[in-house]
């Protein structure tokens, strides 16, 4: 199992020198095994994965696993190329109220806000509902989604295959006060985790600005506690704030290294391999 991160920003794009290092895109992680291929969120990373995947042969496919429907994590969807081709085969899961998925994605491509329907989409597409705790056995893949707190609803994945455990944890209010038994199962003993990390404990306060308890959204430290709590063995900070330029993410990032080791930012295009992971593990 490979992951590679096409977008590690929250909330809104960021562009500029000043993101260039961490990456402006909003959430969308590649998960790959064997020329199998999952998708985890349709934000505007989502585009440029769609450019390498139209210079591999057709036809194309993979499933997209939408963790909620919030704009950052669905913005991107539209400009995703393989989508416009007949020979595409997609398999697309969300939230399990019937049709939401299909909803969402539609009302955004409607007049004013786009020139083109969701009818313009070519690619054989089908909608799927994730329910929590309910496993998902998808190719190689066995994703089991499960509830994170966060306005409106949000799931992780639990993502197992070739014997190593994947969890994309984002958009998600979490902290060891607040840890239910049922998220520790979806986090439990991750070889990688993927959690998010938006806030410094002052911008969450409110001690240098507007307060953002109750946004939906962890600070670094918390992340880092709560990966150490449930065994994780790397752990990806995630969903980085838009008014964050490199430099503050990565003082984050040396923050959350005093309480979790084996910590570190999620970067657009970085790719992760389970056993050069491993490796580095041993070492420190």
């Amino acid at each position: 199992m490979e992951i590679r991160f096409w977008g590690v920003r929250g909330s809104v794009a960021a562009s500029g020198e000043h993101v260039s290092r961490m990456g402006g895109n909003t959430s969308c992680v590649e998960v790959k095994s064997h020329g199998e291929r999952l998708i985890l969120d349709a934000g505007t990373g989502i585009r440029a994965l769609g450019e390498e995947l139209l210079r591999e042969p057709a036809p194309h496919r993979a499933t997209i696993l939408f963790s909620h429907l919030h704009w950052d994590h669905v913005q991107g969807f539209p400009f995703f190329g393989p989508a416009y081709l007949p020979t595409s085969q997609l398999k697309l899961f969300g939230p399990s109220e019937h049709g939401a998925l299909e909803r969402a994605l539609a009302r955004q491509m409607e007049p004013p806000n786009f020139p083109v329907t969701l009818s313009a989409m070519r690619a054989q597409i089908l909608f799927g509902a994730a329910r929590e705790n309910v496993t998902l056995e998808l190719g190689r893949f066995r994703v089991t989604p499960f509830a994170l707190p966060h306005p409106n609803g949000c799931l992780g994945y639990r993502i197992e295959a070739d014997g190593r455990v994947f969890v994309y944890a984002t958009d998600v209010e979490l902290s060891l006060a607040n840890l239910t038994d049922e998220v520790v199962a979806g986090l439990r003993d991750a070889d990688a985790l993927c959690l998010d990390a938006q806030y410094t404990p002052e911008e969450y306060a409110g001690t240098c600005g507007a307060p953002k308890k109750g946004w939906g959204h962890s600070t670094m430290v918390d992340a880092a506690q709560v990966a150490a709590a449930v065994g994780a063995r790397k752990l990806f900070l995630f969903h980085h704030d838009p008014s964050h330029d490199d430099a503050t993410v990565e003082r984050m990032a040396c923050e959350a290294r005093r309480h979790f080791a084996h910590a570190e930012p999620a970067t657009e295009h970085l790719r992760v391999g389970f056993e050069a992971m491993a490796a580095e593990h041993a070492l420190l």
